[in-house]
């Protein structure tokens, strides 16, 4: 039988593994210096990272990158889940979360946002001109008109005659397929100077109660960066994200020395593992390093990412994880 000291003896072993793992592994890593890279969740992705390379190319901060990047769907009326044209909640309001955090750790956030286009500038202001992390509904919408954001109607024709033939068939459960319900923008880069930023915006669940927050607001759910290690971002079912604390847990795994693909599956299958194998939602993740290497899962087919290095862009198709 062991003793108590052989006990403690493993107890601190085990306690310091995962900092040797991440050591050995930092020791091997140089940071990305001179290529900027920018990825994003989704085809819509494509547009927002051509927004954000050329800032990245002229020296611009990832902060400042991500921030142009989601900014370009939330003002894009053909996207249904983002912003402007977003599909409202059951009672016809869009409501808009988002988050920004940036290469120093620091984070701003706006939930349950109504009538102001841009939410994840607004979480920029709230980050940068507040000592907050996160406002939300009234009190969001009150803090972006005192910023000199302008208040106008979300809501566009086409999401308002869907959500008029929803209301007829009077069900809260979405006839929209697991990938089109709810495509959030999460865009993280990697500017010149070797730092990484996130931002992640969307208008949520389509038809959701009124009030329901997400995880896109939520930092260290839909969007976690730490500058030592890299960044990682999320899309999907929120309610699952949250209960993992996704973006975070990615972030975690890769100091514990695991890759960014091998970071992003294990997040996956930690869902995977609550729900028994099956699931009817979709969550996928993506992950940037510090060194530039990327990694991305999905629970279901159908998620996509786009990538940027400078002198290509692609658009990337991601295979599901489950059979």
């Amino acid at each position: 039988m062991g003793t108590r000291r052989d006990f403690l003896k493993g107890t601190v072993a085990a306690a310091v593994v995962p900092g040797i793992a991440f050591s050995k592994v930092m020791e091997k890593m140089e940071r990305n210096t001179g290529h900027p890279t920018v990825i994003s969740t989704w085809n819509f992705g494509m547009e927002a990272n051509r927004e954000a390379m050329p800032l990245l190319k002229r020296g611009k901060s990832a902060l400042d990158a991500v921030e142009a990047g989601a900014r370009v769907p939330e003002a894009d009326p053909k996207i249904r889940s983002v912003g402007y044209g977003g599909r409202p909640d059951e009672d016809g309001h869009v409501t808009l979360d988002a988050c920004i955090m940036d290469s120093h750790g620091n984070a701003g956030s706006v939930a349950f946002l109504q009538d102001i286009k841009h939410s994840v500038s607004v979480a920029r202001k709230v980050m940068e001109q507040t000592d907050h992390v996160m406002l939300v509904g009234d009190g969001a919408k009150r803090f972006a008109l005192s910023q000199g954001f302008k208040e106008e109607d979300l809501l566009t024709e086409e999401s308002r005659k869907e959500w008029l033939k929803k209301k007829e068939n009077l069900s809260r459960k979405s006839d929209l397929g697991p990938n089109e319900n709810h495509d959030t923008i999460s865009i993280l880069a990697q500017d010149k100077d070797g730092n990484i930023a996130g931002a992640c915006s969307t208008s949520g669940l389509a038809y959701k109660l009124h009030g329901r927050v997400g995880d896109s607001p939520i930092i260290g759910a839909a969007l976690y960066c730490d500058n030592d290690i890299g960044a990682a971002g999320a899309t999907g079912l929120g309610e699952a994200v949250i209960k993992t604390v996704g973006s975070f847990l990615v972030v975690e795994l890769m100091r514990q020395g695991r890759s960014p693909q091998e970071a992003c599956e294990e997040a996956v299958r930690r869902i995977l593992r609550k729900h028994g194998g099956k699931v009817d939602f979709q969550v996928a993740y993506i992950a940037l390093r510090i060194d530039g290497e990327i990694g991305s899962a999905a629970i279901k087919n159908g998620f996509q990412y786009a990538l940027n290095r400078g002198e290509s862009s692609s658009l990337i198709d991601v295979n599901k994880l489950t059979d």
